[in-house]
């Protein structure tokens, strides 16, 4: 059985079926394994691993601690009375109208920041002026319909991650911001940070950068120190504004402290850095890397509420929900018709009836002719948030053209 329990309930002879971290947030080979003595459990713990779980067929138990079953039905109820509340921010420009746009800015800026972090590699200045124009242009395509760019910011393959994250969290940054009411100006800043938030690792060797294992323990810190060397860069760089250095050096802090690089905590972090390790985390746990498959958005979404109780200002987390919808556009569901489809446009009164465009009958296993359905005015509900690797869909095939 697999159960939650607190890290200080952790105990030698226990099996880690799940650290409940983010892969990159711990140095372990293996994200499940036997707890064999005092010391890899004082290891887990100064990790700022606050909760997870084990799995009691396999090692010992705790009784009183809840199952993995009782945990998710928790967070499932509490993602509902999120979705209750609904959005603040309406749609202005019809999807179809807005995706040719979308998708001809999304190729744009995957050019521009690979660009740019090659020149970082080269050692020449970064000309934040010439990124400007891109910056302008995510704003208003968010601000327009943000759901025919931010499907997608989750479109990515392996070798070119690190820059189509930026360019992910750079469109998410802008949607979060959106959902909190925050000036334009603001949001340009927040944008431009997203794109320079991981400059640093234009100085971390790509040996480190794209292994396809896990890294060893002196690998690990210079990863991490990809935040330090990021924020020198962009400080000897003219024309940054404070809100996008604010991106770049706070997207790892935690709110309990157990970031880094400086283990700031609450209010020691600002707005803008609370902001970007909320959607730092959500893009990186949600994308395939070599070395892990990402999971669905909607299951990404449960353990940041999750996470919520202790890494992440819990307010924040539900605005930035509300911001991009319980099941995120560029999802792939599964009706309560067995029909498949892809989330293509959220309801903004009601966040669990977003429109689907179905293609596939999961229990007849068969294509079946596309439609859109609008769940506010359907008798069907999305009864499953899927996984396009397990069906064998290309979701690109599927978004909004």
């Amino acid at each position: 059985m697999i159960k939650q329990i607190q890290t200080d309930q952790l105990q030698p002879g226990m099996f880690v079926h799940d650290l409940n971290c983010g892969w990159l947030d711990h140095p372990f080979f293996a994200n499940a394994f036997l707890v064999r003595d005092q010391k890899t459990v004082e290891k887990i713990a100064s990790l700022g691993i606050r909760g997870l779980y084990i799995d009691t067929d396999k090692g010992a138990d705790v009784e009183e601690a809840r199952t993995a079953e009782e945990v998710s039905a928790d967070l499932d109820r509490h993602l509902s009375e999120i979705a209750s509340k609904g959005p603040e921010a309406p749609v202005v420009t019809a999807l179809k109208e807005e995706a040719a746009r979308a998708r001809r800015l999304h190729g744009e800026a995957h050019k521009i920041v690979r660009n740019m972090m090659d020149d970082v590699r080269l050692g020449q200045q970064i000309e934040v002026d010439r990124m400007e124009p891109l910056v302008e242009n995510v704003v208003d395509s968010i601000f327009r319909n943000q759901d025919a760019l931010l499907p997608l910011a989750r479109l990515k393959n392996h070798d070119d991650y690190t820059f189509q994250h930026s360019v992910s969290v750079c469109a998410l940054l802008v949607a979060f911001g959106r959902g909190l009411n925050l000036e334009r100006e603001i949001l340009k800043d927040m944008a431009l940070g997203g794109l320079l938030h991981d400059i640093g690792k234009a100085r971390v060797p790509d040996a480190i950068l794209n292994k396809p294992g896990k890294l060893t323990d002196g690998e690990f810190v210079k990863m991490k120190s990809h935040v330090d060397l990021g924020v020198a860069v962009l400080q000897q760089t003219p024309g940054v504004p404070e809100i996008a250095l604010c991106v770049t050096a706070e997207h790892h802090e935690r709110y309990d402290g157990s970031g880094y690089p400086h283990k700031q905590q609450q209010q020691g972090i600002s707005l803008y850095g609370q902001i970007a390790s909320i959607v730092d985390v959500y893009d990186a746990i949600s994308s395939d890397r070599c070395y892990h498959k990402g999971m669905p958005p909607t299951q990404a979404l449960k353990k940041l509420l999750e996470w919520s109780s202790h890494h992440f200002n819990p307010q924040l987390v539900q605005t930035f929900i509300r911001a991009i919808g319980i099941y995120p556009s560029g999802s792939l569901v599964q009706l309560e018709s067995k029909r498949l489809g892809v989330v293509i446009e959220q309801n903004e009164k009601n966040l669990l009836a977003p429109t689907v465009r179905v293609f596939y009958h999961a229990g007849q296993q068969h294509y079946i002719p596309p439609e859109n359905i609008d769940l506010a005015r359907s008798m069907d509900r999305i009864a499953s948030f899927e996984n396009f690797e397990k069906w064998k869909i290309d979701p690109r095939q599927w978004l909004p053209a």
